[in-house]
């Protein structure tokens, strides 16, 4: 799902369009992988991983492969639907199975897999630019098609289910749920609507870093060490909010990271030089990387564990809508404005819808627990 974050300046200098199409890439994988990870959540809460992750290498390898031999930008903009779809499997329904093979650390397990989406943005975009020198962006996209055969597909042979764990789970965590005086179907709207707007804020870094780099003079691999940097040290961060969930529980860890990485996007505005982009980028990383599991584990603790797949595809859902839009508005502010600032405005004035949703359920679930309870 990196891979057209990098491509995308080489994608629009080849069909000569603007950058708010070319965002459009994005916007539609983004598509792809919110619908994915609610209709694979949904499946794998009755027949597990292992089927749907097969099915999925399968499909990135096919997109891949039909990718580079496209010749109109809107073939492009259908197969990243299919791209997203399947790399949905490998993030809300994975933190979500990961669940059922844990009961101590299970913010730090649904953490770890979470973070793999990060360690994959930290180096793959320094490899695929590093071909980008030589190469075109469809050679790379061979290149892809090959490793995913020979690394993910043998992968697959050495997963296992573990559906049975929701049904000895249900009775003691459903207890979990009766602390909170908000009904599942009012958690739920709530998480949807932080998701969107912490979403829509961190898109704007991650979709944009590579092309703002390029339009700053900086150069592609710049931005894509830049980008890896942010990815880098997001992955960390999502190990180390994971660990923090499971002292102080999911909803003050999401409060934290919200908090966050607002403070890092508004040190965004003032610098502009190459190496403060470097630093700014380590800040945000270092703060937004814990926001996305902590909902997952907020589903698990507070909603019903047997929905458990689909209520976190869910929230992952709305959390990848907010990507979209932020990744798609980011590049039509740009082209509006000629520059990058009004779009870091946007994502901070999402940030803070974010975090009152967030504070509102906070103050619900933490302050008013013994005013009313729910059955």
């Amino acid at each position: 799902m990196w891979s057209v974050v990098v491509v995308m300046p080489a994608i629009e200098s080849e069909f000569n369009i603007d950058r708010g199409k070319a965002s459009l890439l994005y916007a539609t994988t983004m598509v792809g992988f919110g619908l994915g990870n609610f209709l694979i959540g949904k499946i794998i809460d009755k027949f597990g991983l292992k089927l749907p992750i097969i099915v999925a290498t399968i499909i990135l390898v096919l997109s891949y492969l039909i990718g580079m031999i496209s010749t109109e930008f809107w073939h492009l903009l259908i197969l990243q639907i299919f791209m997203g779809t399947a790399a949905a499997t490998f993030f809300g329904p994975s933190m979500a199975d990961i669940g059922n093979f844990f009961e101590k650390r299970r913010g730090l397990a649904v953490a770890i897999i979470a973070s793999a989406n990060y360690v994959a943005g930290a180096f793959w975009p320094l490899i695929i630019s590093h071909f980008l020198e030589t190469n075109t962006w469809k050679d790379v996209y061979l290149y892809i098609a090959i490793i995913c055969i020979v690394i993910m597909i043998p992968i697959t042979f050495f997963l296992k289910n573990n559906i049975s764990n929701n049904e000895v789970n249900q009775s003691v965590e459903d207890n979990n749920s009766k602390l909170i005086n908000l009904s599942p179907s009012t958690l739920q709207t709530l998480l949807i609507l932080a998701g969107i707007g912490c979403c829509l804020a961190m898109a704007m870094p991650q979709v944009h870093i590579v092309a703002l780099c390029v339009e700053r003079g900086f150069g592609l691999s710049i931005g894509a060490e830049i980008l890896a940097v942010m990815l880098f040290s997001g992955m960390i961060s999502r190990v180390g909010f994971g660990y923090l969930s499971d002292r102080i529980g999911p909803v003050y860890t999401l409060f934290i990271g919200s908090l966050l990485q607002m403070i890092s996007l508004v040190f965004f505005l003032p610098f502009d030089s190459q190496l403060s982009l470097y630093i700014v980028s380590l800040m945000f990383g270092l703060s937004q990387g814990g926001i996305v599991p902590a909902y997952a584990m907020i589903v698990r603790k507070y909603l019903p564990i047997k929905e458990v797949g689909e209520r976190v595809g869910l929230v992952i859902m709305a959390t990848i809508v907010g990507m979209g839009l932020g990744g798609w508005m980011s590049g039509e502010i740009f082209d509006l404005t000629q520059s990058y600032k009004l779009a870091f405005v946007n994502g901070i004035f999402w940030n803070l819808i974010n975090l009152l949703i967030v504070t509102f359920i906070m103050w619900k679930i933490y302050f008013q627990k013994d005013k009313l309870i729910y059955s």
